[in-house]
């Protein structure tokens, strides 16, 4: 089957960290980009050579719905010194066109889920399908009763990418938690569920259940490795560990 490109035309943007910048593009052929949240999109570019390549961005669009046409396409961006990808969204101003395709992958809620708790861990961008399923989430808070528990891992309080739609979600909703964990610095003023670490230091205060949770671990690698290796300590079968890494790529 063919994969089919589409131009996304950027609308809107900002920066959420010191290298991470907010984009949200309009798909510019008149067609919707319905997804599942947890799923991403490919962005189709060439190298100054006229190479083509591509890069994954997860969607960060809070999505329940079928999309309309012209609904905001949201991602996240990590800046790399000297990327390819890099200079592309860095010299993206808004009115102007991208080239997509998508929607793919299978990091997403399942329907079949049973289970009593999410774990949803991420560092960095891995953030990113999280903030999208927050209105998936928060039917199954209000339809079963399931709790959530957002670990997310930074080194400082400028990087906390989306935290203010993670706050105003846990305002709203007492079955949903969110952590954050500094590996350098501390907030000023911490919250009770800000912490000094690591996301997989902070897995054990949760005290993960083989019977109860489901667990989604997206971001860095070894943040990803070293919490299923963590998770299946405590009994989670592996089918209850969902993984998505992300790889910087120049």
């Amino acid at each position: 089957m063919a994969i089919v490109h589409f131009p996304l035309r950027l609308v809107g943007s900002h920066m959420l960290a010191p290298s991470v910048r907010h984009l949200a593009f309009a798909r510019d052929d008149g067609q919707p980009l319905d997804f599942i949240p947890g799923q991403f999109i490919q962005v189709h570019f060439k190298y100054p050579d006229g190479t083509p390549t591509k890069r994954s961005y997860s969607l960060a669009t809070m999505h329940d719905h079928a999309l309309a046409p012209g609904e905001a396409v949201e991602i996240a961006v990590s800046y790399v010194p000297g990327g390819a990808a890099t200079a592309l969204f860095e010299a993206l101003d808004e009115g102007q066109q991208i080239e997509a395709s998508g929607p793919y992958g299978r990091f997403c809620l399942m329907p079949a889920d049973a289970n009593r708790r999410y774990l949803l861990v991420a560092t960095g961008t891995g953030v990113t399908p999280y903030r999208a399923m927050l209105p998936s989430l928060a039917r199954l808070i209000r339809d079963r009763g399931v709790e959530v528990a957002l670990v997310f891992g930074c080194r400082a309080p400028a990087e906390q990418l989306y935290r203010d739609d993670f706050l105003a979600f846990a305002a709203e909703h007492p079955g949903f938690r969110y952590i954050t964990c500094f590996s350098r610095e501390l907030p000023g003023v911490p919250r009770d569920d800000d912490r000094r670490g690591y996301v997989q230091d902070a897995l054990a205060g949760l005290a993960p259940s083989a019977e109860g949770d489901i667990a989604y671990l997206c971001g860095n690698p070894n943040m990803v490795d070293a919490c299923f290796e963590a998770l299946k300590a405590a009994g989670l079968p592996v089918p209850h560990i969902r993984r998505e890494k992300y790889v910087s790529s120049k």
